[in-house]
């Protein structure tokens, strides 16, 4: 997941309350294959900071061992101490099983929806009206198509 630069503050003026305020949503872009078949390399996903986290929402969180690193997974559970989260392409690994539970704090957005960019590759007309069907998704844990897999 590329780096997600420090949040914007807005001023006093701009926020209309008496204190400064966090932006509560931010764009960013997938790197890595661990969140496959729901997220791809490349996509960008639209998150929200300080969200209600659920299991089977996906998130973003700070990893445990290197906290300067961002990644992606899916919050599956919540245990003491935190969130078990997993990746949803198995093979990929770098989840709980790793690690184990993600400290609350670590977990720091919930993904809103994701956008797949259009390839350099799809030029035909049925790929770019396929492309246009599908590049805007919510991302939840009731639309997963890694949920409706795992379940087969």
């Amino acid at each position: 997941m590329r780096e997600v630069p420090e949040l914007p503050e807005l001023t006093q003026g701009q926020s209309g309350r008496g204190s400064t305020a966090r932006v509560p949503f931010q764009v960013v872009e997938v790197t890595g294959p661990s969140m496959v078949p729901t997220l791809h390399h490349g996509d960008w996903l639209l998150v929200q900071y300080g969200a209600t986290v659920r299991p089977g929402d996906v998130v973003i969180l700070r990893h445990p061992f290197q906290q300067d690193l961002l990644i992606v997974k899916r919050a599956v559970e919540r245990r003491r101490g935190g969130w078990w989260v997993l990746a949803d392409n198995t093979f990929a690994g770098g989840d709980s099983t790793d690690y184990g539970t993600v400290p609350e704090e670590l977990v720091l957005a919930r993904v809103r929806a994701r956008y797949r960019p259009l390839k350099k590759d799809q030029r035909s007309l049925r790929d770019v009206a396929a492309w246009a069907a599908s590049a805007l998704r919510p991302v939840s844990a009731a639309r997963s198509v890694s949920r409706r897999l795992r379940a087969r």
